[in-house]
């Protein structure tokens, strides 16, 4: 009689799970029961304004912190320890070897990766022409402009090809054709079907790029789901262009705030509003030039949940 042969291990549905985690430094709690899964093949951004427990829930994903109670898991491991081969992170604090040229500096990380050193070296040449830093090649890591180091660190991450990628503030510092080229690369990760994480304050940045957006204030999740989920779940607006009295705007059915700009205001309406009606009530008020329906911007959500990013 033959021997079955072994199935192939089912897809990881989720690159993360974070299981019911709190991590306390004294009497601070700087992260609160917080649970959450980021689905294999996303772009999750990771969202918060300072001291919300971002970087905490970041350092114990990555095994650097460990939780005082719950659990977390990396890549179907039960620590991120485990999976560090098939793990990039660009943490926080950041640095280079100073006196190392950029490609043996980008190699070596390779090697310390897991990499054979040719097959390092050649990745490291081949990044360093793709983002344009060819010409930085032979430079000392301590003779290369902020940018440049910004997006060599950034390389080092995806050198080895990782499958989870976890990068905390990466379009920081970087002039807006670098933050196309860093954009560009996380968007070739998910076509891959690789999965990354970011933290970032640039809402624009986020809600062109993510699949899935958590958002921490206080140690505390309170957002968590799809662009489109976070966004449906908040007031949507209407916004007018219009003829006449601005008081007429005011009283309206289903309006929860007008802001009005003269010939142009946007009305915030209450979670159960009728656009319709909304639209129906106005004919009979102003002359209307037009009206359109506007879920908020993820900067919107984030302003109504915790404040500007700008403080963040």
């Amino acid at each position: 009689m033959g021997h079955a042969g072994r199935g192939k291990a089912p897809p990881l549905t989720d690159a993360i799970i974070v299981e019911n985690v709190t991590k306390a430094f004294g009497e601070n709690i700087a992260v609160d029961n917080v649970s959450l899964n980021v689905p294999t093949g996303c772009v999750c951004g990771f969202l918060g304004p300072n001291g919300a427990g971002k970087t905490t829930l970041i350092r114990m994903i990555l095994a650097i912190l460990y939780p005082d109670v719950g659990s977390i898991s990396v890549l179907g491991h039960g620590t991120a320890e485990a999976a560090r081969s098939q793990l990039g992170c660009l943490p926080e604090e950041r640095g280079l070897y100073p006196k190392m040229r950029a490609v043996e500096c980008l190699a070596y990380i390779g090697t310390l990766k897991g990499m054979a050193r040719k097959h390092a070296s050649e990745r490291a040449l081949a990044l360093l022409a793709e983002f344009g830093l060819e010409d930085a090649a032979r430079r000392k890591c301590e003779a290369l402009s902020k940018g440049m180091s910004q997006k060599l660190q950034i390389l080092a991450t995806f050198i080895h090809d990782p499958q989870l990628v976890i990068l905390d503030e990466p379009f920081s510092g970087l002039d807006p054709v670098n933050v196309d080229l860093i954009r560009d690369a996380i968007l070739r990760m998910k076509r891959e079907g690789k999965t990354v994480l970011f933290s970032t304050h640039m809402m624009d940045q986020a809600e062109q790029l993510c699949d899935r957006i958590v958002l921490v204030h206080q140690g505390r999740k309170v957002l968590d789901g799809s662009l489109s989920e976070v966004r449906d779940a908040q007031e949507h607006a209407v916004v007018i262009e219009y003829d006449g009295d601005g008081r007429a705007l005011n009283d309206l059915p289903g309006v929860a705030t007008v802001r009005d700009a003269g010939k142009r205001a946007e009305l915030t309406l209450t979670p159960t509003a009728d656009p319709q009606a909304i639209l129906r009530e106005l004919v009979g008020r102003v002359e209307l030039e037009s009206f359109a329906v506007r879920r908020p911007s993820l900067h919107e959500v984030f302003i109504r949940t915790v404040g500007s990013p700008d403080d963040a």
